[in-house]
């Protein structure tokens, strides 16, 4: 039996195809070792990373270093998939905000973020992805917040980040942009109706990022999540 799995490498554009996850009955069932998942049948190699609080394209990296015979189109259920960084890997880059200085040692001294720096404010502080009202509370089911609104308002980033995932390959979330503002903290944005950014893209707290929508939904709302290690929280402590 087979089940959809995207390819998460390489291409900028929005991910719509799905690829094989092979389920062969015969996969392991023991516990994964720390820093892996062993995939289980259903899953997208998506999802494993966003409930990892991982960027896809970089658990494809993770794998295909440890193992260059890694196929991120072909996983079995009970494959062990690296969902952490392995030793010596560099973390990503989060700019530090430093006090105000004049113009002209500002200048001198404080360098313009390079771009696939990832940029976070530390707490984390958000502000709201929409205008409307939350329709959907935080639950163990629903994993964030419902704001109702109309197809085509826009979609906001949250804070600055560096965006890790735009497509729609994801099961139940259609449209779909997520963004990581540190080694902490994912935002996810779904539904949308349209995309304004691709993976790879640096992105500012505002920014519009989407245009609301009704996809793979019954209405026109943005799902909005927050992540923190993987883990779904209630963004809405968060959110200002």
């Amino acid at each position: 039996m087979s089940s959809s799995l995207m390819l998460m490498v390489g291409c900028s554009t929005p991910r719509t195809k799905p690829a094989s996850v092979t389920d062969r009955s015969g996969g392991s069932t023991e516990p994964a070792p720390p820093g892996y998942y062993r995939v289980k049948k259903g899953d997208t190699l998506a999802r494993i990373a966003l409930d990892h609080g991982q960027a896809p394209r970089d658990v494809v990296q993770w794998n295909k270093t440890a193992n260059p015979s890694f196929n991120p189109n072909v996983i079995e259920v009970g494959d062990l998939i690296m969902v952490k960084a392995p030793a010596g890997t560099k973390p990503a880059k989060v700019a530090e905000k430093k006090p105000a200085a004049d113009k002209a040692d500002s200048a001198a001294s404080t360098p313009e973020p390079a771009k696939n720096d990832v940029v976070a404010e530390p707490g984390i502080r958000l502000s709201w992805p929409a205008k409307g009202k939350v329709t959907g509370e935080f639950s163990e089911t629903n994993k964030g917040i419902d704001i109702a609104g109309k197809v085509g308002e826009p979609v906001l980033a949250a804070s600055d980040g560096k965006v890790v995932y735009a497509g729609n390959s994801l099961r139940g979330y259609g449209n779909l942009v997520i963004i990581k503002h540190d080694n902490t903290y994912l935002t996810a944005y779904a539904h949308n109706s349209k995309l304004l950014v691709k993976e790879g893209d640096t992105v500012r707290k505002g920014q519009k990022i989407a245009e609301m929508g009704d996809t793979d939904t019954t209405a026109a709302k943005l799902h909005f999540e927050l992540r923190v290690n993987g883990k779904p929280v209630n963004p809405t402590p968060y959110l200002q």
